[in-house]
């Protein structure tokens, strides 16, 4: 898939996350704005899935380790065909599957998160599981920079360094904000790339709103063979949005419908551009 094309699905998933948190009432819209290009990159070109058949034994895995960031992940699934785009307004709403977290009842999700640092446990669990059952599929998990301050991380990266899962890709949305404030303010997990390589990663720095980055990056861990990879992936908060872009206060705020008609402007405007470079 082209550069282009993979811009236009990041598009769409950026409106589906203001879309769906502004339905809500309620939600995590910058988390899920600086990783949406990641969530795109994953399930439109990297990972080995079909939306027909979600639960194939081949598959590859994927962990949304920073659980409250759902949104984005809904938004990647639902238009790579999981389940109807229009779902995506039913967030949070008393009877629907789409939930604040992920479950695994829901098409596509692998493995139910939310409780911070603990997603990462069950990626590396299942990256052994394959390991152990000799089975060749890959296993990917997303984390925040402010989890990483949670002392599980470490355990997890521990054993997956000791067990040498090079079948196992961890990735931190580092866009430099927590609930609290700037994350070296709060309790600085900096460097974060010399801490993976101690735990016996190799560790790959890259812009997270770059697809030409992001290819290499990804092309890197699959290449790396005797230990994990972690990609260190420097993001936006927000991103997409100007008003929320590099704003704490839009970790956990859904827009009012003012808000929402300027973002969804904004995007909008992002699409025209995008179709426009498509016909020349």
């Amino acid at each position: 898939m082209n550069n282009l094309e993979l811009q236009k699905h990041a598009n769409d998933v950026r409106k589906g996350i203001v879309t769906s948190v502004h339905s809500a009432k309620a939600g995590h819209p910058g988390g899920s704005l600086s990783a949406a290009d990641v969530f795109t990159y994953l399930y439109f070109e990297e990972m080995n899935i079909d939306p027909k058949n979600p639960d194939k034994e081949d598959r590859d895995r994927f962990v949304l380790s920073k659980g409250h960031t759902a949104p984005g992940l809904y938004a990647a699934l639902a238009n790579r065909g999981f389940f109807p785009v229009e779902d995506l307004k039913t967030l949070r709403k008393l009877g629907s599957y789409l939930q604040g977290h992920p479950s695994i009842h829901i098409p596509g999700v692998d493995m139910s998160s939310g409780s911070l640092g603990q997603g990462i446990s069950a990626a590396v669990g299942m990256a052994l599981g394959a390991k152990m059952s000799g089975k060749d599929f890959r296993v990917y998990t997303l984390l925040g920079d402010g989890e990483i301050q949670e002392g599980q991380v470490w355990e997890a990266a521990m054993l997956a360094g000791h067990r040498k899962l090079d079948n196992l890709c961890v990735i931190v949305d580092n866009n430099n904000l927590q609930i609290d404030g700037p994350i070296d303010q709060v309790c600085s997990p900096y460097p974060i790339d010399k801490k993976f390589e101690a735990f016996n990663f190799h560790v790959v720095n890259a812009d997270a709103h770059d697809f030409d980055a992001l290819r290499a990056a990804f092309k890197e861990a699959r290449d790396t063979k005797g230990m994990p990879t972690c990609l260190v992936l420097h993001s936006v908060k927000g991103k997409g949005v100007s008003f929320m872009e590099n704003n704490v206060g839009w970790h956990g705020k859904a827009p009012n419908d003012e808000e929402y008609a300027e973002a969804m402007a904004e995007l909008d405007k992002i699409e025209a551009e995008l179709e426009k470079a498509g016909e020349a």
